[in-house]
């Protein structure tokens, strides 16, 4: 039995990027503890990966959504809350790419598509979703912000600065929500090791560079953000909002 302070039983969350390793992570852990869950992704694995955790936890479902396009976003929202049989009370903004160039050369296609997915499916889906959390008068939103919304990175200007957006968001909008009920917080995770980040680790030279710079001396993995996504999205944090929580090693404390 869960503490009750942790405990997600019958609370129904929308996870944005879903079938993400790190949105599927967070997916995870809000099922662990009660959660029913809808997993949104481009990907086109989406609903096996929701198929895989329903197995083990039930009430787990998944939808195909191309999150750059308005319609789409409106229609998983619907969809989210007939098969949940309900409002949605915790949504997690987890979607996130990345295209690498240095910012001189960098295309502009692709930073319209970064911003799109990283930052501004965040707004749409907050705004939208947090219409329905006021009229009931609850709500947790958690974002997935970055380190390098602190930090400026290499050859990634459009992925700082739509998180650097995430984690200004996350601020904006939860001063105008708080006295609505609504806590809006962010997740700033730190080095993960990820297939958005496989490039990377294959670089002995910057790898060794970020592991001299991290306290605890490893590369994070997904797991290690489902205890701040539990935490956040349970009542334990209710006295908590507007905040971007570091989820790094140690590394923006150096």
């Amino acid at each position: 039995m869960q503490s009750s302070i942790f405990d997600l039983t019958g609370k129904r969350a929308l996870v944005v990027g879903g079938a993400g390793e790190i949105g599927y992570a967070i997916a995870e852990a809000l099922l662990e503890f009660g959660a029913s869950v809808m997993l949104v992704d481009k990907d086109p694995d989406t609903l096996i990966k929701a198929k895989d955790l329903n197995r083990k936890w039930t009430n787990c479902f998944g939808c195909i959504v191309d999150i750059s396009d308005r319609d789409q976003i409106d229609e998983s929202i619907r969809q989210t809350v007939m098969l949940l049989k309900g409002s949605v009370e915790i949504l997690v903004n987890a979607a996130g790419i990345q295209r690498r160039h240095s910012s001189e050369i960098f295309p502009d296609l692709e930073w319209d598509e970064i911003i799109s997915v990283n930052l501004t499916s965040v707004f749409l889906y907050s705004k939208k979703v947090s219409q329905e959390m006021i009229s009931h008068g609850y709500g947790k939103i958690i974002n997935v912000s970055s380190i390098m919304s602190q930090f400026g990175g290499i050859n990634i200007p459009a992925y700082t600065a739509s998180k650097g957006g995430v984690a200004q968001l996350t601020k904006a909008m939860s001063n105008d929500l708080a006295a609505k009920g609504i806590r809006i917080n962010a997740i700033s995770p730190g080095y993960i090791n990820t297939n958005m980040n496989k490039a990377l680790l294959q670089d002995s030279d910057r790898t060794a560079k970020i592991l001299n710079r991290t306290p605890i001396g490893r590369w994070g993995t997904p797991s290690d953000l489902k205890g701040v996504s539990v935490f956040l999205a349970s009542s334990a944090s209710d006295f908590l909002t507007g905040t971007v929580i570091p989820v790094d090693g140690g590394y923006s404390g150096m």
